[in-house]
């Protein structure tokens, strides 16, 4: 039977399973994993528990939990199905997270619901990340319902700790030694292949000077207002950065904010200590020890020579980028091709301007590029916004465009 035959057959289980998926994906959306404050095993447990009715067995590695707490979540056990086949093929991991962030406020839905209205599946995770664990096993399970012979290998990787860097999921299944795939398809959106994406820097800024009585201002060191030359100057940096640019369609330019200020006792006490929170995106192009170098002496001249004032800059995360590696176009072409035939149109293929837990297997040295179930922009699933959602369409096209892929690497060879 010719591959084209084998696909078609592929597309027609699908369709046929489709509801079963849909069904999955619910029950995925309906068990919280809200990060923080990232008690998540209960989620893993449940996914290995029902991947038992296809006969298959995942793996639990919890990490420890001292190293969890000290992390600042509660629990993370991370999965991997291995499905091995006939030798004489690669390994190809397929990797999504269940760890989101919480739903906040505005909700229509109920974002722990997994409602369906209108050609839609409603609730956090819908399309980040939860919807890839229903696209990549039923893909998986597409694949083996043919009965060819197939070669290689597949495996899930399920992790929990997305949203806090992904050292704790995939960056620590690779530390550990207990996986080491040929390729890797990482968590996506339908109409975009992404090859490569930023580098983030984080880092906390604490401001310590002198609280004192608000009638007697001169009798302390305002922590605020250093905190505010420290802004000052991060927001005086912010044009400079859009004169750089990278050459990686689909980036742009660097990025600086400052996500979050904490600091003072009370409205009539001169703040002793202001707390920073700020984000550095970094373009593919940029050495990520200068950058942090720069950052660092930015935030010192801006406080250099206030008394009584002194500064401590805590590195809070190091996401390095995600740059194409010898092999993703292998994968990159078979899932092009694979598009054409199931949406009758050509993706496009680009960098991001987010970073993602992804980069962590390209560190390691293997090819990996992002796609799954998901809409053209972010935007218009409201991704880790109120009402966050997936159009089930797209997450059967997804299905099926995997799942032809993984048999153009694990399939009968031509």
């Amino acid at each position: 039977m010719s591959n084209k035959q084998l696909s078609q057959r592929l597309c027609a289980w699908i369709d046929q399973h489709f509801d079963e998926e849909v069904g999955v994906l619910q029950q995925l959306i309906r068990i919280p994993t809200d990060t923080p404050p990232g008690n998540n095993a209960p989620h893993a447990d449940a996914v290995a528990e029902l991947v038992k009715a296809w006969g298959w067995s995942a793996e639990k590695h919890a990490v420890p939990q001292q190293q969890v707490a000290d992390y600042g979540m509660q629990s993370v056990t991370n999965l991997i199905v291995r499905r091995p086949y006939a030798a004489g093929g690669p390994t190809m991991a397929l990797n999504a997270h269940g760890d989101v962030v919480p739903p906040g406020e505005g909700w229509r839905h109920d974002p722990y619901g997994g409602e369906i209205a209108d050609g839609r599946i409603y609730g956090r995770a819908s399309a980040v990340s939860k919807s890839d664990f229903a696209s990549y096993i039923f893909a998986v399970r597409a694949l083996e319902a043919l009965g060819a012979d197939l070669r290689g290998a597949l495996e899930l990787h399920f992790t929990y700790d997305e949203e806090f860097g992904g050292l704790l999921g995939p960056g620590w299944l690779l530390e550990q030694k207990l996986t080491k795939p040929d390729f890797v398809i990482a968590a996506g959106f339908s109409y975009n292949i992404v090859t490569a994406h930023n580098a983030c820097l984080q880092f906390e800024v604490t401001v310590n000077g002198k609280a004192t009585h608000g009638s007697m201002p001169e009798t302390g060191h305002d922590a605020l207002q250093a905190a505010t030359a420290i802004l000052n100057a991060i927001y005086a940096a912010v044009p400079g950065l859009k004169e750089i640019r990278s050459a990686i369609p689909g980036i742009s330019h660097p990025t600086m904010i400052v996500g979050r200020i904490d600091g003072g006792t009370n409205t009539n006490v001169v703040p002793g200590k202001v707390v920073l929170k700020m984000d550095r995106r970094m373009i593919p192009e940029e050495d990520p020890a200068q950058v942090e170098a720069g950052v660092r002496k930015m935030i010192g001249d801006a406080v250099a020579g206030l008394p009584g004032i002194k500064v401590e800059i805590r590195r809070l995360l190091l996401a390095r980028a995600l740059r194409p590696l010898p092999g993703h176009e292998k994968l990159v072409d078979s899932l092009l091709r694979n598009a054409q035939d199931v949406m009758g149109e050509t993706l496009t293929t680009n960098g991001s301007a987010l970073y993602t837990d992804a980069r962590l297997y390209g560190e390691h040295g293997i090819p990996v590029v992002l796609f799954g179930a998901g809409p053209r922009t972010l935007m218009e699933s409201n991704a880790k916004q109120a009402d966050e959602n997936l159009v089930l369409e797209d997450l059967k096209k997804a299905t099926k465009v995997v799942a032809m892929t993984l048999l153009d690497f694990v399939g009968p060879q031509a």
